[in-house]
């Protein structure tokens, strides 16, 4: 099977002789006929990221801050002697890391279940 030859018309071979050397803008998509780029997408800085983050999963920094509230806590207590209050608070502690984790998991399989849009 032989490949046939490319035809040009003359007018477009006249509109391309015209326009010169076809610069590129590195800066600017390419004009392409019939096709429309997305709009690129901004940069997004740490605070709007945590704030998206804990509208997504809530119960994360809910777990975070009650594991640094259970430490804080068992640490005080522990350095004041109350050695039941320190062994409660840190088994609280470990109670509230286990519910970060899970927060974690669930948060993780629901955002990868979820349909893309």
């Amino acid at each position: 099977m032989a490949a046939s030859p490319t035809v040009v018309s003359q007018d477009q071979a006249a509109k391309a002789a015209s326009q010169g050397p076809i610069t590129f803008d590195i800066s600017k998509p390419p004009i392409i006929e019939g096709f429309s780029p997305l709009p690129r997408h901004t940069e997004e800085g740490f605070k709007d990221k945590f704030i998206r983050k804990t509208k997504e999963n809530p119960f994360v920094p809910i777990g975070c801050l009650g594991t640094a509230g259970a430490l804080i806590y068992g640490l005080r207590a522990f350095k004041m002697g109350k050695t039941r209050q320190s062994q409660l608070s840190m088994r609280m502690r470990i109670f509230a890391q286990g519910f970060t984790v899970v927060a974690i998991i669930v948060g993780v399989a629901s955002s990868a279940l979820k349909p893309r849009q």
